[in-house]
């Protein structure tokens, strides 16, 4: 018989004495498990003592075929002394390396498992979303959207009032919620998880599992990058020798300018562009490929540039920058229109040409971590790195970019790294949202891209003119295009343009991740006078003409 070794194990999902019974019952099932206990259920713990030559995996296993979830966190050999309060206070189970979205999700993951974690952050605490993405954007798209929309209102302390608004209040209001999201969800957030240990400072991978943070050294079992991504603008000629906006500098301009060019007409660029035009100034939008919002389906990009030019902007796709200069204070855009010089002039620039990963300065190469060539980490589908200590998760990884995906893809990676659980990125039934108005969702393939992977396709295509909730509401703007596979009956992608897109996605969402038939989702009731009924009247216009629907008829 080999050796005996004391185990201590974390447990997840006990909830009363008798999960704690299964959880026993579970690990002596295991053959060369001699003695196990659970010290009551709130505990999520197990101790053991079992042949030193049991794996952990195979307890962990065990526990997992009762229905919970566990994880080995110290073995040692029979009668040696047990470290204080249980564990080694001292040693870091994960550093995750940035405080934004991804790297809480992923340091949250692991205190969860029963981890000590390092969260490591260089600059703001919080990352892109709450400081300088999708908070302040859509908080000042929405105050510029009631001031659009109505007569006299107030959104949240900003008065509106039609022919002028207060700019500056605006983005002092910006400004305030912020710093509250930032406190109440990121600083306040940490007190809750004593096994997660915040460090001002900058990292560097020293190789293998090695990290230096402003010139002190940790060695960590396993570590996570989650550093973001930051704006990026093309090697277009004078750009770089002029001051202009960028996605962060835009949410912080105190004046309304009477004019800009926004440079680039993917979510950012379009949503920030529209803002600005509805408070007032003219706004040119330049876009190198041959549409506005290019990645979404075409019919979607059609319908939405007419709404943006009935409003009033200045759409102008397959635009070539050749050359960026500052004249008399203000910015000129010489680029090429159709085999034509064209020049476009404007009080302010705003570049929304996309974003590259912060991976510079981080010593990744020589630490045996891969770089692409936009400099993003490359990654398995376990969201390893070429260094089997170092995981990435987020848009340091060139991926998705989207906060909820981060999130996922934090806590993946920290589940992958910490426990080898072997689960697969799995992101082909993302939902996208540009929160223009109307605004864009969209989830899984545009009838292009169905054709291209060779799928046989039907395609459903609805006016929001035939949907009750937008006849009531006196907006009939945008459409619903459903892409089905006509062999399965199944939904291959979701495109909606409607004023509550991003609302009545979540059904498309999840119809494509389970799979499930075009004619079980006609069959299933929706509630009338929502705009969510009109995905059914999508669904039933494969077959039949909605026109010739009453209310309500399926």
């Amino acid at each position: 018989m080999s050796e005996l070794e004391q185990l201590e194990l974390t447990v997840r999902g006990m909830t009363c004495d008798s999960c704690a019974v299964h959880v026993v019952k579970a690990l002596k099932s295991v053959e060369g498990v001699q003695v196990a206990d659970v010290p009551g259920w709130q505990s999520a713990r197990a101790t053991v003592t079992a042949e030193s030559s049991i794996k952990s995996d195979t307890l962990a296993a065990a526990v997992r075929e009762a229905g919970y979830s566990a994880v080995v966190k110290t073995r040692k050999p029979l009668g040696a002394p047990t470290p204080k309060n249980g564990r080694d206070s001292q040693q870091v189970d994960l550093m995750v390396i940035g405080g934004g979205s991804t790297g809480f999700a992923a340091a949250i993951k692991g205190a969860e498992l029963g981890f000590n974690v390092a969260l490591v952050e260089g600059s703001t605490i919080g990352g892109t979303c709450v400081n300088v993405g999708c908070v302040p954007s859509k908080t000042l798209i929405r105050s510029v959207e009631l001031y659009h929309l109505a007569g006299q209102h107030r959104f949240r302390g900003v008065q509106t009032i039609p022919g002028r608004i207060s700019w500056s209040e605006v983005i002092a209001h910006k400004d305030e919620l912020v710093n509250e999201l930032r406190q109440a969800k990121y600083t306040d957030v940490l007190a809750a998880y004593p096994e997660i240990t915040y460090i001002q400072g900058r990292a560097r991978l020293t190789g293998k599992n090695g990290v230096e943070i402003d010139g002190k050294a940790y060695t960590p079992s396993k570590i996570v990058i989650a550093t973001g991504a930051k704006s990026w603008a093309p090697p277009i000629p004078g750009l770089n020798e002029i001051p202009y906006l960028d996605s962060t500098s835009a949410l912080d301009l105190k004046e309304l300018p009477k004019s800009m060019i926004v440079l680039g007409a993917n979510a950012v660029g379009l949503e920030l562009a529209q803002a600005y035009a509805r408070a007032g100034t003219y706004v040119t939008v330049l876009e190198v490929l041959p549409r506005i919002a290019p990645f979404e389906d075409e019919d979607i990009s059609a319908a939405l540039a007419e709404y943006l030019e009935a409003e009033g902007l200045r759409v102008v796709p397959n635009f070539k920058t050749s050359k960026v200069e500052k004249r008399d204070g203000r910015y000129v855009l010489t680029g090429v229109k159709n085999d034509a010089e064209v020049t476009v002039e404007a009080e302010q620039l705003l570049v929304a040409t996309g974003r590259h990963p912060n991976t510079a300065g981080m010593g990744l190469e020589e630490a045996g971590v891969k770089i692409g060539k936009r400099g993003e980490i490359q990654v398995n589908d376990l969201l390893q790195t070429h260094n089997p200590f170092v995981y990435a998760a987020g848009d340091v990884t060139g991926r998705d970019m989207f906060v909820y995906v981060a999130a996922y893809s934090g806590m993946l990676s920290a589940e992958n790294a910490l426990t080898n659980a072997g689960r697969t990125y799995d992101v082909a039934y993302i939902p996208r949202i540009t929160f223009t108005d109307p605004q864009v969702a969209s989830a899984g393939l545009t009838e292009a891209q169905a054709h291209e992977q060779g799928f046989e396709v039907k395609v459903s295509t609805l006016p929001m003119a035939h949907v009750p909730r937008a006849l009531a509401a006196r907006d009939t703007r945008g459409l619903i295009k459903l892409v089905a596979d006509s062999v399965t009956d199944r939904l291959l992608g979701v495109h909606i343009l409607a004023p509550e897109a991003g609302e009545m996605i979540q059904a498309a969402v999840l119809a494509i991740r389970f799979g499930i038939p075009v004619r079980d989702l006609r069959e299933t009731m929706f509630p009338y006078l929502t705009n969510a009924e009109g995905l059914k009247l999508a669904m039933l216009a494969f077959e039949k003409d909605v026109a010739k629907l009453s209310c309500c008829a399926g």
